[in-house]
């Protein structure tokens, strides 16, 4: 008898896990049993994703100058525009730059 992952269906889950193999599908729980099985993992709200996103633009239109503008378009404080814009580049510190390399290599 075969007892492989072929043999199962979503039906035969329960809890947590029928729920999950529900949202994504069997094909993909399976990839998520085989990639995290047996452990725990956080996924974040939706709203998480969208400040991450926000933040990221608010990183790429930044000239410099620009809190205020930023504030406004974005509906946040100037002082959350430049705690944004600072953890962007504490993020950068230290990351390995191929050019530096280079030029003392």
């Amino acid at each position: 008898m075969d007892l492989t992952a072929q043999n199962i269906t979503i039906d035969d889950l329960q809890g947590d896990q029928k729920e999950i193999a529900e949202a994504v599908g069997l094909e993909i729980y399976l990839i998520l049993v085989d990639a995290f099985g047996g452990g725990q993992i956080y996924i974040a709200k939706r709203d998480k994703l969208t400040a991450i996103a926000r933040n990221n633009a608010i990183e790429k239109e930044f000239n410099g100058f620009n809190f205020s503008e930023l504030a406004k378009k974005y509906n946040l404080s100037e002082r959350m525009i430049r705690r944004i814009i600072e953890e962007k580049r504490n993020a950068l510190i230290g990351q390995f730059d191929i050019f530096d390399y280079v030029k003392k290599g």
